[in-house]
């Protein structure tokens, strides 16, 4: 079994299955998908993703806003974030964290927003699901502030191996998505060969960065499978027990999501 750990089902772009999320849903299931974690981006869709847990037994969500969804005037309150995570099936915080890349003006705000975010970790006990780009100093520096007991992920990674080993150091795990599969991704590939074992998820992030060859269409959770092909043989290992290993480490960092066998 194979699980896509970072997907955004209420934003997939559905035509190719006839407008069905359950359509889409199926067709990952048959690849040997069996569980997707669905991720809160904003106050607006915390609904929707709670929702669509309770539609399907096999998807589990996280509530949080995304450093590019927060709004001058608007910020998440910890009172909201907290009472959202009281939902059986919210199993993580996030995605939280910082993006200089689009927004750089905005760092000062996002850095209260991750700050609150992991705030919410340290009350909860839950895992935080954290977006880093152009911005590593001060992720890193914001995640050895928190000091957090638990571990949480650093998603759709697309960082330097140094950036890598510190997040590990602090027991932090590694998600690739896609981008993995790309031409021009060599020093990501070996930042995958390097990451162990016990500590690696895969994800698609789906509707964005579909892998290789589906890049610059639609991403779909069923395309997981071809994340995890391409990483199992770029680490040369047999691909189901490297969908297996990453199922485990998948349900040690989410305890909470309701993981089938």
């Amino acid at each position: 079994m194979l699980v896509d750990s970072h997907c955004h089902l209420d934003r997939l772009d559905l035509a190719a299955h006839q407008g069905s999320l359950d359509g889409a849903l199926q067709a990952a299931r048959e690849r040997g998908v069996g569980h997707f974690l669905c991720i809160g981006v904003s106050t607006d869709n915390a609904a929707a993703v709670k929702q669509l847990t309770a539609r399907y037994a096999d998807v589990d969500c996280s509530i949080g806003v995304h450093p590019l969804d927060l709004q001058a005037g608007a910020e998440p309150r910890l009172d909201w974030l907290l009472d959202e995570l009281r939902h059986p099936h919210a199993v993580a915080i996030g995605e939280t964290g910082l993006d200089y890349h689009y927004e750089p003006e905005s760092a000062f705000m996002q850095q209260a927003s991750f700050q609150l975010h992991l705030e919410a970790a340290r009350v909860t006990g839950k895992p935080v699901i954290v977006h880093t780009r152009e911005a590593r100093a001060d992720t890193l520096a914001l995640l050895r502030e928190a000091a957090l007991p638990q571990a949480g992920v650093l998603h759709c990674f697309t960082e330097d191996w140094e950036m890598a080993r510190a997040a590990l150091d602090m027991g932090f795990y590694i998600s690739l998505s896609g981008i993995v599969t790309f031409r021009n991704a060599d020093a990501l590939r070996e930042v995958a060969r390097q990451v162990p074992a016990d500590r690696l998820l895969v994800e698609t992030d789906a509707p964005y960065l579909a892998p290789v060859p589906y890049r610059g269409k639609p991403n779909l959770p069923q395309y997981v499978r071809e994340v995890a092909a391409f990483l199992a043989e770029l680490r040369g290992v047999p691909y189901e027990s490297f969908a297996e290993q990453t199922t485990r480490n998948f349900k040690r960092l989410f305890p909470l999501a309701r993981v089938g066998t």
